[in-house]
């Protein structure tokens, strides 16, 4: 395959290219990446020279931009990540969210049907998509493949017309699509604006930590280099048309987690002092804040054989590992 990752710069996207890269199906990884605050090529120096590997900086809201690439490299396949994602940003701008995610994603689509032209035998358009398109739980039950879209925010109703747009085009023209809807990643090159980084940062700054709310909003959390053998086994063997659902079984409520964090970061560079917790602070919760999310992923597992690898406990520890050897890293993507 020559495969089109989009978003490859990004925290999600370069973990999967980290991933597959070496797999012998790949003849070519084609990275489109336009470099937004939260995408960098930092993230990609251990494969910035592999034979196979090819940056292209480009924004997919340039339709003819996004054309170009498909057609210059041959490409037949797709793992559509590139989006604005985070729900706070969506809130104050959501013009972005709209632009990107929405026209982006429809002017991908319209790329791989003109390139592909009806041929689209061995070809295959994987868009990566979010829980947050199924709204908000109670205490019990989880989102199905089935489960009706109620999105809450902007992002998350940009996610969910991207979503209806790839499914119209499987429906409408044939194009061959699959969907999944993932719940929170977490690990290694997530930019310090989601939770887990923001506090491991606050934490090692000795700011307080902040906590919406009550801080009783529960999230599936899922390890992202699980994430990215999810994906990888969808792009390959999930059924065209079908949609996925990716989570870790693993409900937390955030200030459980910024507690776990809080005590492991006491634990693992013992010289700050410890007694973190101290830090936490909670603040005004943000409009519309979904409050439970979990998911179903029986079907991935009975389909494709794919269950998380991580326990959480396991994962998060790697991860804050990760950031207390890599602050050069975050100093270099945040520039400070």
């Amino acid at each position: 395959m020559n495969l089109l990752i989009t978003g490859g710069a990004g925290f999600i996207g370069s973990n999967v290219i980290h991933h597959v890269i070496d797999r012998p199906e790949v003849a070519r990884l084609v990275n489109l990446d336009c470099l937004t605050y939260a995408g960098h090529l930092e993230n990609l120096e251990k494969v910035s020279r592999h034979p196979k590997y090819v940056f292209e900086r480009v924004d997919l809201r340039d339709k003819a931009a996004g054309l170009r690439v498909v057609k210059q490299y041959g490409i037949t396949h797709v793992m559509h990540l590139a989006a604005e994602s985070h729900v706070d940003r969506s809130i104050t701008g959501p013009g972005d969210f709209i632009h990107t995610n929405v026209v982006g994603t429809f002017n991908l689509l319209e790329a791989c049907r003109a390139i592909w032209s009806g041929n689209f035998a061995d070809k295959r358009f994987h868009h990566v998509s979010t829980d947050e398109v199924y709204g908000s739980l109670g205490p019990t039950g989880f989102f199905e493949e089935a489960t009706p879209y109620a999105p809450n925010s902007p992002y998350s109703a940009s996610k969910a017309a991207s979503d209806m747009l790839v499914r119209a085009y499987h429906h409408t023209y044939g194009l061959p699509t699959v969907i999944t809807n993932c719940s929170n990643n977490y690990g290694p090159y997530q930019f310090p604006e989601k939770l887990i980084p923001v506090v491991i940062q606050s934490i090692l700054a000795r700011r307080p930590v902040p906590v919406y709310g009550d801080g009783l909003n529960v999230r599936d959390w899922l390890y992202v280099r699980d994430h990215a053998e999810a994906l990888w086994r969808v792009l390959t063997r999930g059924s065209l048309g079908e949609t996925y659902n990716i989570g870790g079984h693993n409900e937390w409520a955030n200030l459980r987690i910024v507690e776990l964090i809080c005590d492991s970061i006491d634990e693992l560079a013992p010289g700050l002092g410890g007694h973190s917790r101290q830090l936490i602070s909670f603040v005004k919760d943000r409009p519309g804040h979904d409050r439970r999310y979990a998911i179903d992923a029986s079907k991935i597992q009975r389909e494709l054989g794919w269950a998380p690898a991580h326990k959480f406990e396991q994962g998060i520890r790697e991860t804050i590992q990760w950031y207390l050897d890599n602050q050069a890293w975050v100093k270099a993507v945040t520039g400070h």
